[in-house]
């Protein structure tokens, strides 16, 4: 079958969809991605894709700019004429389906997260859940990454076709493995994640000037691209020993293997969030917010602790309640991570559910 992938981003797509591909390919399918280009392009054309480029802005709102996605998209599916689209992400999903749709060509859409436009009641709200209703409309199937998403979207009738639950992107269980747990002369933790206000940057920056102080022996690392305007922030903090940086890390291996425990303090609508996935396969344990797409994956005092959103005093709360544990109590912590995302988070379930739907499709 000849399978076309819309996406938002080539990171994304590689990082997370990669043993997506690669079964495609080795199911002799022919596969054409069309996403913005990419550092990341290459590596998707290696397993074996055809790159299409389609530039377009994640973020933009202008309407006359989202018009032309509507119209890149159309005339990509008539020139391609895919036999069935995978959409992922709200662009792809909203236009990429529209003109799925229009054409009669089958779609499956995945729901990454519902981002701060559904998320937050108001006029972008209205507007992005009339988009959504008609961007999903014909799917074959819409794929979602937590129970609220679902919940959400069903409660405002935005569709009422099949859909199922998948558990996030999942993680590659033979990529991130168990590292030996380090000793706790310097205890590290990580924040991994776009460097911008609603993932918890402002609250993880308030826990290392509080911990750092309190206890010596601690060391606050950050991995990611920096979004939002806090580059002097970055500078100012490492300067004053504070915080170190590492900047947008391709392989997190050698972090997680450094680490003692991984901080995700967002309140970004996370569809289900990766990082912390990847830090419980690497036998880490997790600091994170109670809200959807993180509380999937932590169970309190069992593989990590769970914090109030935008709160510093509960993170620094819990921070001081994973320094008290005995080095053999936090590695127990990671070890539980280990086990909760091999029974429930193996990339390999989504990849066979992607593989059934391409299936049915093939039978009708």
């Amino acid at each position: 079958m000849r399978v076309l992938i819309l996406a938002n981003n080539d990171v994304g797509l590689y990082k997370f969809r990669k043993e997506l591909l690669e079964e495609l390919i080795k199911e002799n399918h022919e596969v054409y991605v069309s996403l913005p280009n990419g550092d990341f392009i290459s590596s998707i054309e290696e397993i074996g894709c055809k790159f299409i480029e389609t530039e377009f802005s994640r973020h933009g709102i202008n309407p006359l700019d989202e018009l032309k996605i509507l119209k890149k998209y159309k005339k990509l599916l008539r020139e391609l004429r895919p036999d069935v689209v995978f959409t992922y992400t709200i662009k792809p999903n909203v236009y990429g389906g529209m003109a799925c749709g229009s054409l009669g060509i089958p779609y499956i859409a995945n729901i990454t997260g519902l981002g701060n436009a559904v998320e937050n009641p108001g006029v972008m709200q209205k507007i992005t859940l009339f988009l959504y209703k008609l961007g999903l409309k014909k799917a074959q199937k819409v794929f979602f990454q937590n129970t609220e998403n679902r919940d959400f979207m069903l409660k405002h009738n935005v569709i009422n076709g099949a859909h199922d639950l998948l558990p996030g992107s999942g993680v590659n269980l033979n990529n991130y493995v168990v590292h030996e747990y380090p000793s706790d002369d310097v205890i590290n933790f990580v924040f991994v994640a776009r460097i911008m206000k609603e993932k918890g940057i402002d609250q993880y920056f308030d826990a290392a000037k509080f911990i750092r102080n309190k206890y010596p022996n601690t060391r606050f690392h950050i991995c990611g691209a920096c979004e939002d305007d806090y580059s002097e922030k970055l500078k100012e903090l490492e300067n004053n020993g504070i915080i170190i940086y590492h900047g947008l890390v391709k392989d997190m291996s050698e972090i997680y293997k450094m680490v003692h425990c991984t901080i995700h303090p967002t309140y970004y609508p996370e569809g289900l969030s990766n990082v912390l996935l990847e830090s419980c396969a690497s036998g880490r344990p997790i600091i994170t917010t109670d809200r959807s797409g993180c509380r999937e994956v932590v169970d309190d005092g069992i593989n990590g602790y769970v914090i109030s959103q935008k709160s510093s005093e509960s993170l620094i709360e819990n921070i001081e309640k994973f320094l008290l544990l005995s080095n053999e109590e936090k590695k127990q912590l990671g070890i539980a991570g280990r086990r909760k995302v091999e029974r429930q988070f193996d990339r390999q379930i989504v990849v066979n559910k992607y593989i059934s739907e391409l299936k049915n499709e093939k039978k009708n």
